[in-house]
């Protein structure tokens, strides 16, 4: 006999389980039907949590209402505590991408959740005749309400981390912004010389746009306070007390510190990612004006002698094996990527949404870890872009002042004086002759020098 595992039953028939593990039989069968992406739930660890408190939530209410012994209740509520505070990550090794509509992480979470209880309480792991996955930590539960209130749950801590470094990348350009702010270069469009700005209104405008995005993620993340626990199976919350169901939701505000919304419609709520889908959107924004920004630091600093070469990113490593002196600009070409599986990501997100049928959305799964993938990414790449990048670019002014004035792009500023005309004329004649707007307005004897200068500045 193989004393190193432990035999459970379920309505399948038998199988060996780890006698070490924390996890059951149904953890087991998961473990063996979905080696797909290699990814473990445990690495989740915003998912992991908020499923302690859906299941801690669940506990105490049950226990408060005596639908289960104090005790047991006391003991999941512990068990609860434990996983939430990251203990057993590794205890959760279902991949992330399953069928079943979440049901084997739902399983996962009960069998970890009643083994760790038994512990507590002196008994060992699957006795489940005293602290039941099902009987006990389910209780009145379904994964169909677990599951998605999880997620949901999961999705707004994870977007604290994100919208905790995005402002401080906005602060970073913001600060460049004031440290270039009286730096002249030419604004393009087209990729054509354009008008006269700053470089420094340039970097502040990167630091607007991620002001305006946290914004927009804030408001997206509101639509997914509103859950739908206590609606079991298909939002009629059948094998649930319907004291249960009234008191559950204010009960999981409390333990997990995010005030939560019940649903105007369980079973409208159980089987619509609306709210899925705006926030992947939403996060997908975000994204590509992090990638744009990116793509415009790389052109801008581009070179360094044949480029644009207007500013200068910090060298962060060699970048070729074959051109000697060569570095490339390899923090903002990670942002970029990031910013395209994201985008990919989005998606997954609305196909899986498009593809839920009748009564509930089997594919929860893969919208959950596409967008707590993508958020863990951007934050990630949100960190390294300002620390390894944005806080040591340096500006080639003496290159930016010496284009400015030399640019016909100047002539724009001469319109409200001289009209369309007569300042398109001096543009073709600068160009022509190789000297500055400047020397030509005031050689044609158009306008005085500080007439022209202030023009300029203005």
């Amino acid at each position: 006999m193989n004393t190193g595992v432990r035999i459970e039953h379920d309505s399948l028939g038998s199988l060996a389980v780890p006698k070490s593990a924390l996890w059951g039989i149904h953890t087991e069968r998961a473990i063996l039907n979905f080696p797909i992406s290699g990814i473990q739930l445990g690495t989740h660890r915003h998912l992991v949590r908020s499923l302690a408190f859906v299941k801690k939530a669940a506990a105490l209410t049950n226990a408060e209402l005596g639908l289960i012994p104090s005790e047991v209740g006391k003991a999941i509520a512990e068990a609860c505590d434990t996983m939430a505070a990251g203990d057993v990550d590794h205890a959760f090794p279902v991949d992330v991408i399953q069928g079943g509509a979440g049901t084997s992480t739902n399983m996962n979470a009960n069998e970890v959740i009643a083994n760790l209880a038994l512990e507590a309480l002196g008994h060992p792991r699957g006795s489940y005749d005293v602290v039941d996955p099902i009987g006990h930590v389910n209780k009145c539960q379904s994964t169909n309400d677990v599951y998605p209130t999880a997620v949901r749950l999961a999705l707004v801590f994870a977007l604290e981390d994100l919208l905790e470094r995005l402002a401080l990348l906005s602060e970073s350009f913001a600060e460049r912004g004031r440290a270039f702010a009286a730096i002249p270069k030419i604004g393009r469009t087209q990729l054509q010389d354009a008008v006269p700005m700053t470089l420094g209104q340039e970097f502040t405008a990167f630091a607007v746009t991620l002001e305006e995005d946290q914004r927009r993620l804030r408001e997206a993340a509101a639509l997914l306070r509103e859950c739908s626990l206590g609606a079991t199976a298909i939002g009629t919350g059948i094998t649930a007390d319907p004291r249960y169901v009234e008191r559950v939701i204010d009960k999981l505000s409390v333990v997990s510190g995010v005030k939560l919304d019940r649903a105007h419609d369980f079973v409208e709520a159980t089987w619509d990612t609306g709210a899925f889908m705006t926030f992947s959107g939403a996060l997908k924004r975000t994204a590509i004006k992090l990638s744009k920004i990116c793509s415009d630091l790389r052109l801008l600093s581009s070179g360094p002698q044949t480029g644009l070469a207007e500013i200068r990113l910090p060298p962060r490593q060699a970048g070729s094996s074959i051109m000697p002196g060569k570095v490339n600009p390899v923090i903002p070409e990670v942002v970029n990527q990031v910013a395209f599986f994201v985008a990919g990501a989005d998606l997954t997100v609305t196909m899986a949404a498009d593809n839920g049928q009748l009564q509930l959305n089997a594919f929860e799964p893969v919208i959950a870890h596409s967008l707590l993938q993508s958020m863990n990414w951007l934050t990630n790449s949100t960190d390294v872009l300002r620390d390894l990048c944005v806080e040591g670019i340096e500006a080639n002014e003496a290159l930016l002042r010496s284009r400015a004035r030399a640019s016909t792009a100047q002539a724009t500023a001469l319109l409200p004086v001289l009209g369309y005309a007569v300042a398109a004329d001096i543009a073709h004649k600068a160009l022509v002759s190789g000297q500055s707007v400047v020397d030509v307005a005031v050689s044609e004897g158009l306008l005085l020098p500080e007439q022209v200068e202030a023009l300029m500045m203005a």
